[in-house]
């Protein structure tokens, strides 16, 4: 029997400023949000697996100069693009990521190949590349990466003699721009795929929770998928999206109550910041956040489409 399916995705939590969205701003991501989530269902709704609508759906917003992930990645503090991913399938919890990459396009899409065209987990910087080029991903320069508007985040981050997206002028002020999709297949397969550029002005080949399966991206069949979205190296200490599964898995916690324990409990106690995004078994989606938004959006098992930006919608 085919049962229902349903996906969720987010564009990154954090503070984003009212006061400093524009009408024309805030419309172009609402409906970017909406090609994304409904790219990934259109997946699932054709009977595909889960993984590849998550895929499908982080691809659009990697696509966008929106959402910090692909084309609106932030720079690094040598003015570079670096941009991490991770995918993980739920049935045999295969999982494949990739960090430091800085020439292709959609770092998703190799993070799926790494699980399911190499013996390994995580690949890094020029092997990861070298890896990609051998599966057929394009030589992207790092010109298609840069916008105007994470340049001059650099500049008043380096001003300040600060990281991460703190005290901008931009409407994106506080955000963590990762951005990530869950979804349940006709199958009844969970998955979650999970993108970034990291945070402005990083140095020394930071790499976050996007790329560590268990802190930024997990999925596990009869259980939960989970991608997060926040200040990562509080997501990789307190292994977020694992200790979810964890809770639902042997407390039989809810996906809700789960998600709301560990993001605005135990993580919120040590000082992260951020959010996730989860899907159980059901198809039941919930999205948790200490922040004051999270682009985000899903297609429900009845269908329902929904987007939305700040915490009080």
């Amino acid at each position: 029997m085919t049962q229902p399916f349903a996906i969720a995705i987010h564009g990154g939590a954090g503070t984003i400023l009212k006061t400093q969205m524009s009408d024309e701003l805030k419309q172009e991501i609402l409906d970017a949000l909406s090609k994304s989530v409904q790219a990934g269902a259109a997946v699932l709704e054709a009977g595909g697996d889960a993984l590849d609508a998550t895929v499908a759906a982080v691809k659009v917003m990697e696509d966008s100069p929106h959402f910090n992930a692909g084309k609106g990645s932030v720079l690094t503090h040598d003015e570079m693009v670096e941009m991490d991913a991770s995918v993980m399938h739920g049935a045999q919890q295969d999982a494949g990521a990739v960090a430091g990459v800085r020439h292709i396009k959609n770092p998703i899409a190799l993070a799926r190949d790494v699980m399911r065209d190499s013996d390994h987990v995580l690949l890094i910087g020029e092997g990861a590349e070298k890896f990609a080029l051998e599966q057929g991903h394009d030589y992207t320069e790092q010109d298609y990466f840069f916008t105007e508007r994470r340049y001059e985040q650099l500049q008043s981050m380096k001003e300040k003699g600060l990281f991460a997206l703190s005290e901008s002028k931009y409407p994106d002020d506080k955000k963590y721009g990762t951005v990530g999709a869950v979804a349940l297949d006709k199958q009844g397969n969970l998955a979650a795929a999970t993108s970034t550029g990291g945070v402005t002005n990083k140095k020394y080949g930071r790499v976050g929770d996007t790329a560590i399966i268990g802190a930024g991206t997990y999925a596990e069949n009869n259980n939960v998928a989970v991608s997060t979205t926040g200040m990562g190296e509080y997501f990789i200490r307190k292994t977020v999206a694992g200790e979810v599964a964890a809770r639902m898995r042997y407390l039989n916690e809810d996906v809700h109550t789960a998600s709301e324990t560990i993001i605005q409990g135990e993580l919120k106690a040590m000082g992260g910041e951020g959010g996730l995004i989860a899907i159980d078994a059901n198809g039941d989606v919930h999205f948790a956040m200490n922040s004051s938004g999270m682009y985000r959006a899903s297609v429900g098992v009845d269908g329902t489409l929904t987007v939305k930006i700040y915490a009080d919608e």
